[in-house]
């Protein structure tokens, strides 16, 4: 079987997906063609089905479309369902899109891959748009001692707390708790936009992770390594291990990441 794969979104000329996945392809000899497919009109619905009527038989939906592919999905798996997001679609028969989210699996086990356990830890999450959504629940199904989530905007912070029956705290309150693990989920290091909460969130902190990549000087893990947290993170990992997620959704087999990683850094 040839896999005809694309992601789909607005921009979409930086996406490292087809780079990706042909990388995960080439471990198995499995002949596979994936593009890029820009979203034009923001109309996604016709763009996949397209796609499909073409012969297309999986797909990654990336910005702003994760929203839409969820409404779009025939069939969604739990995590989508709790993401309210999905960013693969995995063909069934009758020409059926289950919609899946592999983002927060893929945030998980690159974890995981530093030798880091999140069972018993406690978590702060920074945000609390759709990044972090996707990530709370397969964080949970770590079994970690608790999950507080802080934003700018505390309403949105309490609307995720309690949908996900999590801790929520101020900016100014946060450093008043302590954390093995601190999540920025925000587009704050995008931005470069600095973030209003005391560096005493660090104190007893062995990981922050930042899941933005591809900026060499990225600032959120520069104040954390400043503050003396020795375990610091981007979202390269991230993002390859989601793509892990979906290539073995698709294909039915496991590649090997770490390798991939190398060759993207």
């Amino acid at each position: 079987m040839k896999y005809q794969l694309a992601v789909f979104g607005n921009p979409i000329e930086h996406s490292l997906s087809p780079r990706i996945h042909t990388m995960f392809a080439e471990q198995f000899n499995l002949p596979i063609k994936y593009e890029k497919m820009l979203v034009v009109d923001n109309n996604l619905p016709k763009a996949v089905n397209a796609f499909r009527n073409q012969g297309g038989n999986g797909a990654n939906i990336t910005v702003p479309f994760k929203e839409d592919a969820f409404h779009f999905s025939s069939k969604l798996s739990e995590r989508a369902q709790k993401a309210k997001a999905v960013n693969t679609l995995i063909m069934l028969e009758q020409n059926e899109w289950l919609g899946d989210n592999t983002d927060g699996i893929g945030l998980v086990n690159d974890i995981l891959s530093k030798n880091i356990h999140l069972k018993n830890q406690r978590i702060l999450i920074i945000g609390a748009g759709g990044a972090s959504r996707g990530i709370i629940f397969p964080l949970l199904m770590e079994k970690p001692h608790s999950i507080t989530i802080t934003n700018r905007t505390i309403d949105k912070a309490k609307l995720l707390a309690k949908e996900f029956d999590i801790d929520f705290v101020n900016f100014e309150d946060a450093h008043e708790k302590s954390y093995d693990i601190i999540i920025n989920a925000t587009s704050s290091s995008l931005k470069k936009e600095p973030l209003n909460i005391s560096s005493k969130i660090f104190d007893s902190c062995q990981l922050v992770y930042d899941m933005m990549y591809g900026k060499k000087d990225i600032p959120f893990l520069i104040w954390a390594k400043k503050s003396g947290v020795s375990e610091i993170s981007d979202g390269l990992g991230m993002l390859a291990y989601q793509a892990a997620e979906s290539f073995c959704q698709w294909t039915q087999l496991t590649p090997d990441v770490n390798s991939v990683i190398l060759k993207l850094k």
